[in-house]
């Protein structure tokens, strides 16, 4: 019997008799021979703010932040949303403590959720975010990706505008925060990434997404050498950033490590880390594939389930069939990736608009297209069936018997399969032989 995340909480799985399964997942430092950082606990600290203090205490290409933030009047720290694993309730106070130190009181510091296109927090989110202390010291905001919420600085080499929230412009020190882990588009999260496209106007976040499509675009998970991230990182000619915090994290957001400091050279010190821990070496490709996008937050909605079926897919032989575990009680979870497939339908004159033109939201089609191509994807979940259906899945409602009845179509002896629990942070490749 195995278990595997399904939103908060989880389900569980029976084989059928004589299979067996490889179980593919991301490691924690221990399992990748790494420094584990919980151990270093100690003097009343939680594992958590120990790792915190050793990354602060010993910045990447910058002074400390107390000696960094000194003479600034104000200060904003931009965060993640819900959607991502970055627990910034662990170090927000430390961080504000650390601005007070320097001179910032909290009256002159604003915390602002880095949304990029997301949809805006609700009261009860921002709290919990944060934590209920830094909740109640400073004002906590969602940001706006509106025009006239955004001030236009400039335009970057590719063509892209600068325009980042009106708020942060005005600020007179800036840091940000949030998690590394491979990402398909920008090749890496975390860095300037909370800038743009996190506290970006709408424009800004689709022309440079749109960079993906072109000519060295394809972004390689866990390196930063892209068109997209490039892009991100020359806006930083415009607005400077003072500070960086980014830790790495586990799927229930227990540290595994994190950075401060410059916000270039510690991001990139951290890549190591994320490469040890998400990027995976399998042997073999799967007739079928079981993938849990990892449970909340990777499964409240498609739109970021569907990641995971790019790692799934990495591993599933062309003709496999994949099964998605994702809840989505959130359903689409993007407007216009919802406006498409319910208005346009048709997957091939998709694609071909996304061709002609790249539009932000609508681009996951794309990436689900090419899923579709090589492989029948299934989907356990609670969004209606016809919605399943609409995007190109085929929904189920009992796993046991799918899991049976996939197994038995294998068009080939099937002795094992893929079980991925946390699809959404293990990025599987398949291994030179």
């Amino acid at each position: 019997m195995y278990v595997l995340p399904y939103g908060k909480s989880s389900v569980t799985l029976e084989l059928p008799p004589g299979v067996s399964a490889d179980w593919i997942s991301y490691r924690r430092p221990s399992a990748a021979g790494l420094r584990p950082v919980r151990s270093g606990a100690a003097g009343g600290l939680t594992a958590d703010d120990a790792e915190i203090s050793r990354a602060l205490s010993a910045p990447i290409g910058a002074p400390a932040l107390q000696e960094a933030a000194r003479g600034f009047r104000s200060a904003v720290i931009l965060i993640s949303d819900m959607s991502r694993l970055c627990p910034s309730y662990v170090f927000l106070e430390r961080l504000l403590d650390e601005l007070n130190a320097a001179g910032i009181p909290d009256g002159s510091i604003r915390i602002i959720v880095a949304l990029g296109m997301h949809r805006k927090m609700t009261a009860d989110e921002l709290a919990a975010l944060v934590g209920p202390a830094a909740f109640r010291r400073v004002s906590v905001l969602n940001h706006s990706p509106l025009p006239e919420d955004c001030i236009r600085l400039g335009v970057t080499s590719r063509g892209v505008p600068v325009e980042i929230n009106r708020l942060v412009v005005e600020a007179e020190f800036r840091m940000v925060t949030g998690n590394l882990e491979p990402h398909h588009l920008a090749g890496i999260s975390g860095g300037v990434k909370a800038l743009v496209p996190g506290v970006a106007s709408a424009a800004c976040i689709e022309a440079n997404h749109a960079l993906s499509a072109g000519s060295g675009g394809q972004a390689q998970p866990g390196s930063p050498d892209n068109a997209v991230r490039s892009d991100m990182e020359e806006a930083l000619r415009f607005l400077p950033v003072h500070y960086l915090l980014n830790v790495v994290v586990d799927h229930e957001r227990n540290l595994l490590g994190a950075v401060a400091g410059d916000v270039l050279a510690a991001h990139r010190a951290g890549l190591q880390l994320v490469r040890d821990c998400f990027l995976v070496d399998v042997p073999q490709r799967y007739e079928l594939t079981v993938v849990s996008a990892g449970g909340f937050p990777k499964d409240t909605q498609l739109y970021q389930a569907v990641k995971s079926l790019k790692n799934a897919a990495a591993i599933t032989r062309k003709g496999g069939r994949i099964l998605l575990l994702a809840q989505c009680p959130e359903l689409y979870g993007n407007g216009i990736f919802q406006f498409w497939i319910e208005t346009i339908g048709d997957a091939a004159r998709m694609t071909g608009m996304l061709r002609e033109r790249f539009v932000l939201g609508a681009h996951k089609i794309e990436s689900i297209a090419q899923v579709l191509n090589r492989h029948e994807v299934l989907l356990y979940s609670s969004v209606p069936d016809s919605t399943a259906e609409l995007v190109g899945f085929h929904p189920i409602s009992d796993l046991n018997a799918a899991v049976r009845e996939l197994h038995s179509r294998c068009p080939r002896p099937c002795p094992n399969i893929a079980l991925m629990p946390y699809g959404g942070l293990t990025f599987p490749q398949i291994a030179a032989p």
